[in-house]
């Protein structure tokens, strides 16, 4: 089971656990986004420090209609006991939890 918290802002906090390139593993939180139909979106500064590996481009339509073109690395993440290896999409945001990941 997977439990978190609602912060002051009603959104809801999960702490994720994500393996850096070396397999060292560190905890994160991350707002769930029900909007965001991806598996998981970091800031740059966090994908370059867990030294994540590029895997390819892509794009997307935002809420607001405008369409923006990202990187998507890959990471290896534990999700409820299980190590999975999912895609990470970069985004100048806070971390974000998709709906692929919480299995729309």
């Amino acid at each position: 089971m997977i439990a978190g918290v609602v912060n002051g802002d009603f959104e809801a906090i999960i702490t994720l656990s994500i393996c850096d390139s070396e397999g060292e593993v560190y905890n994160q939180e991350a707002i769930i986004d029900t909007g965001f139909n991806g598996w998981l979106s970091l800031p740059p500064d966090l994908i370059a420090r867990l030294n994540l590996k590029w895997k390819r481009r892509g794009r997307a339509i935002l809420g607001d209609g405008s369409e923006c073109v990202f990187n998507v690395y890959e990471a290896v993440v534990v999700w409820d006991g299980d190590y999975v290896t999912i895609p990470i999409d970069e985004a100048d945001s806070g971390p974000l939890v998709g709906m692929s990941l919480l299995g729309d």
